[in-house]
């Protein structure tokens, strides 16, 4: 079994999907490799891009500040995205982008192995709940599956276009917060 470098490594050097020849930084994850909470984003942007960390633009802030809300930091979770390299544009990955990303994520929950994954946004919804999941309608409800507490709610990049959609995020994240402390 790979370690978490070696891991690291494989997707620094990663040519599956076309996105690696305009990144500039794979953007591979960050937080507490030993935790419970893990949060999964759908791509980077730009200036993830830049840096190679995830969420660290104005969604990222955004993301910050429901954590600080409900009690939960940074440094006390693991975040990464469905695909490692920014999609042009910030459109959504492709199927293709997806599919040569996945198994370096499904190894990442593999390593870390929380017993919460939050998905944020419509496209991390229906790559690890389900292909068809409807964020508007499922949002804010618990899947179990394989020994993972599975919820998913709206992306803060779709708050920040539609901030209407706050009050059910909020309520999303004070749901995650009781199941945190419950099995911490």
């Amino acid at each position: 079994m790979l370690d978490w470098n070696e891991l690291e490594k494989i997707c620094n050097n990663c040519t599956r999907c076309n996105l690696y020849k305009t990144r500039h930084h794979m953007v591979f994850g960050k937080g507490d490799i030993n935790t419970n909470l893990m949060f999964i984003g759908e791509g980077p942007g730009e200036q993830e891009d830049l840096t190679g960390t995830p969420f660290v633009g104005k969604s990222g802030q955004l993301f910050d500040k429901i954590l600080k809300a409900v009690d939960i930091t940074r440094e006390e979770i693991y975040i990464a995205n469905i695909v490692k390299c920014r999609p042009p544009r910030n459109r959504n990955p492709l199927e293709n982008e997806k599919n040569a990303c996945l198994p370096y994520l499904r190894y990442q929950v593999k390593l870390i192995q929380p017993k919460i994954i939050v998905c944020l946004g419509r496209v991390s919804a229906q790559c690890i709940i389900d292909k068809n999941f409807r964020i508007t309608r499922e949002h804010g409800n618990w899947v179990e599956r394989k020994g993972y507490n599975l919820i998913a709610t709206y992306h803060p990049s779709a708050l920040l276009r539609d901030p209407s959609k706050k009050k059910d995020a909020w309520e999303d994240f004070k749901k995650i917060k009781e199941k945190y402390v419950e099995i911490s």
